[in-house]
């Protein structure tokens, strides 16, 4: 592909702007990206939009139609590839074509096998000058639980875990509530308006109660979602309160009939599955459009999710407590690993001070051996 790579810092600034613009509908756009895009006129912004949601018009689009006839002979410029294809709206890129724009900036090449440069393409065999890879890092990471459903065929899940300085989830006793301070509870809050759904285990609903909710830091919650292979569940529980946010409970064997019941007539769901696992769970999430899930869960669930390859990404939440215990959980459990050779290591490590608390989050190394843990849920 014969594309243009050359920037300048105005470009890049730009292409922030998209990236800005993008991120108001994290949460909403699945199975589709987050894309923001601008439109320039000699040095005036005259256009720009996001793309709200699937079935809804593109970035791109939205933004020609704020710049109007300002478009023609402007720059556009926009976080993803645009698409060169009819799903359920037409080509962006046709749409760009008839607007008489002269240029367009892009920040990554889009890696859905019906755009995958083809966008890029038709726009340069129509004469239209086209710069490509600009804040390339910074737009993958905003759309990289879309980026993992594309080439992966499953959901991006994060696992994320509150932990005490001596690496402990809960006291001897299970209290759990609370290890971190307000500040990292509010990440995690915010976190979860970014994600389609949050799992978390049986043991999770008894100990806790959980809401799983983003508890008012934004006006859409992720979907709820519970594995229990027993269905040992309490029969009252806040994620049975759905007029905030859904709820599904997957199990195997239905085998407490009287408690699916009562989930049913409070418009729950619960899905039986042959085999309870959480790749089997993604499985059903993928076929559901979602791109991210988070895993909220406790140590147990936590390594089998690790084991099965349905955990990317780590976001562990520490706290400068120390509860001691022999018997305190941990956050993950046994992962079958004898051998400090061969832990776990996670790439591309951010750590950030929240006073008191510290958060480090990184990528499980894509050269970690494959394995798998038998551990119960």
């Amino acid at each position: 592909m014969n594309q243009q790579t050359r920037a300048t810092e105005n470009d890049r600034i730009l292409i922030r702007r998209c990236l800005d613009l993008a991120r108001q509908a994290e949460g909403r756009t699945s199975p589709n990206p987050l894309v923001g895009s601008v439109i320039v006129r000699e040095g005036e912004i005259v256009g720009e939009g996001f793309h709200p949601g699937a079935g809804q018009p593109h970035a791109e689009v939205f933004a020609l139609r704020q710049a109007g006839e300002k478009a023609r002979g402007a720059t556009l410029y926009v976080n993803l590839e645009p698409c060169n294809h009819h799903g359920r709206t037409p080509p962006c890129t046709e749409a760009i074509l008839q607007a008489g724009i002269a240029k367009v900036v892009i920040g990554t090449i889009d890696p859905n096998p019906l755009v995958a440069g083809r966008g890029i393409r038709r726009l340069q065999e129509a004469g239209i000058e086209t710069v490509v890879g600009i804040e390339e890092e910074e737009c993958a990471r905003l759309n990289e639980g879309f980026f993992h459903r594309v080439r992966f065929r499953k959901p991006f899940g994060i696992l994320k875990y509150a932990m005490t300085l001596d690496g402990k989830i809960a006291t001897t006793s299970g209290h759990s509530s609370w290890i971190t301070h307000p500040e990292s509870r509010a990440i995690v809050h915010k976190l979860r308006a970014t994600c389609d759904a949050v799992i978390v285990g049986g043991n999770t609903v008894r100990q806790d109660d959980p809401e799983l909710t983003t508890h008012g830091r934004s006006d859409r919650n992720p979907v709820r979602v519970v594995m229990s292979r027993s269905l040992d569940l309490p029969l009252q529980a806040r994620l049975w309160e759905t007029i905030e946010a859904h709820t599904i409970v997957y199990t195997q064997d239905i085998p407490n009939v009287k408690l699916q019941q009562q989930l049913l007539k409070k418009e729950i769901e619960v899905i039986e599955l042959p085999s309870l696992t959480p790749s089997a769970v993604m499985a059903d999430l993928y076929d559901r459009g979602f791109c991210k899930v988070l895993w909220e869960c406790g140590g147990i669930l936590a390594a089998r999710a690790i084991a099965e390859g349905t955990v990317q990404k780590i976001m562990a939440f520490i706290a400068p407590k120390i509860i001691g215990g022999m018997n305190a959980p941990g956050p993950v459990g046994d992962l079958g690993l004898d051998l400090m050779t061969r832990a776990l290591m996670l790439e591309n490590v951010n750590v950030r001070y929240l006073d008191p608390d510290i958060l480090i989050e990184g990528y499980l190394a894509s050269d970690n051996n494959a394995f798998v843990a038998e551990a119960p849920i």
